[in-house]
């Protein structure tokens, strides 16, 4: 079993909704062990309202390639229209990590590119595994982000006994 990581954000209609069906989705198809907490995060590189973002661990027998399309199918079930523009997006599912295997291939890239440079995907890992070393710069997740120069917000939303109240937010910056 391989275990690999999984970046979940929503940023278009009901965005709490729409990662809940991607997570129902996802258990379907490979073993989740771990999901980190959600949060609220400033979108970065694009207009548009913020995001809802969380970071999945799993182990899986599928290879990369299967899990990519995985991921596509999935999106399109919720209804995502994939662009080259970088606009709102009802759903966005990528594979972060797949062990600790570097590959890039046309179409697939892991692991996942930006991701050493975003406070959005680096918080949730960190949550889940501060330790986890990435295979291509050769750091933790808890050293990358102590590195980053990143300012955007990423804020943690609790959902502990909100019986139609608004959720408590604590703030990450």
């Amino acid at each position: 079993m391989s275990l690999i990581y999984l970046g979940i954000g929503s940023n278009k209609g009901d965005k709490l909704n729409n990662i809940k069906k991607a997570l129902e989705y996802l258990r379907e198809k490979i073993e989740i062990t771990r999901v980190s907490s959600f949060y609220l995060t400033e979108p970065v590189e694009m207009e548009g309202e913020w995001f809802i973002n969380c970071v999945l661990e799993a182990k899986t027998e599928k290879q990369p390639r299967e899990i990519l399309e995985e991921l596509l199918k999935i999106e399109r079930k919720i209804g995502r229209v994939r662009t080259k523009e970088k606009k709102s997006r009802i759903i966005d599912l990528d594979l972060l990590f797949y062990d600790d295997k570097i590959i890039e291939e046309e179409g697939l890239i892991i692991p996942h590119p930006r991701l050493q440079r975003r406070r959005f995907v680096l918080i949730p890992l960190l949550e889940i595994n501060p330790h986890f070393l990435h295979p291509g710069i050769k750091k933790s997740i808890k050293e990358i982000l102590r590195d980053l120069k990143d300012s955007h917000w990423v804020v943690k939303i609790c959902f502990k006994n909100l019986r139609g109240k608004s959720p408590k937010v604590l703030k990450w910056q």
